[in-house]
């Protein structure tokens, strides 16, 4: 057993395993959807990220490229939750949480490519 595919993989399926917890739910509604785990995911997509880079495989190149955007997606989600907290006077709406889910949303379906990725690469490796 490889250690360091058993740290990717965990830390892959985790990201994509919180980036869901946070995405489901009521779209409008801002009690559905955690901001600690959206935090989460992020942290966790980071990671995840981190662990892509050393990866030199055209299919590392292709991991990463998902990884990365995923990170963008959360990132400017968490940025978005944010301003509205500190500066709207209306504080959150329907709106503004669909907003973040829908990025939430787009960062999780890069999150399923990786790891389907990921898991081609591992049944192509036992051949």
């Amino acid at each position: 057993m490889n250690l360091q595919k058993v740290i990717s993989g965990f830390f892959f399926i985790l990201a994509m395993t919180l980036n869901f917890g946070f995405f489901y739910g009521e779209m409008g509604n801002a009690e559905m959807h955690s901001t600690y785990e959206l935090f989460a995911a992020l942290i966790i997509s980071l990671i995840a990220t981190a662990l892509k880079i050393g990866d030199k495989t055209q299919i590392g190149s292709v991991l990463l490229a998902s990884s990365l955007v995923a990170d963008i997606q959360l990132i400017v989600a968490v940025i978005v939750w944010t301003v509205i907290e500190y500066t709207s006077a209306s504080g959150m709406t329907p709106y503004h949480t669909a907003t973040i889910v829908s990025l939430s949303g787009g960062a999780f379906l890069a999150n399923i490519t990786s790891v389907i990725l990921y898991i081609g690469e591992t049944l192509k490796s036992k051949r």
